[in-house]
């Protein structure tokens, strides 16, 4: 494949969800991409559509722009909720194995 992965619907169906850091459902939670290369993250490139996390605005923001967390604990916040988006978005039918 070539370039990264780009799925439209993926990250719309990921704004039905609930925060999966704080558990808030304010309407702003929205995909939050990976913020490593091993993710497929480049120079103005996002991380492939698949590597998501579904935060509100307050989480994303803090997880991207925040002072208040080491690297290693904003890492360890995506992957957790990356965790948990993918779990959710299984067991609300969301995705469906072939």
């Amino acid at each position: 494949m070539r370039g990264n992965y780009r799925n439209k619907r993926l990250l719309e169906v990921v704004r039905e969800s609930e925060c999966q850091h704080c558990g808030v459902e304010d309407g702003t939670v929205c995909a939050a991409h990976a913020n490593t290369a091993a993710a497929g993250k480049g120079m103005g490139i996002k991380a492939h559509d698949y590597m998501i996390a579904a935060l509100c605005f307050r989480c994303h923001m803090n997880l991207d722009q925040g002072k208040s967390m080491t690297k290693d604990e904003r890492a360890e916040m995506w992957q957790n909720a990356h965790n948990r988006t993918i779990s959710w978005l299984f067991q609300n039918g969301k995705l469906k194995v072939c």
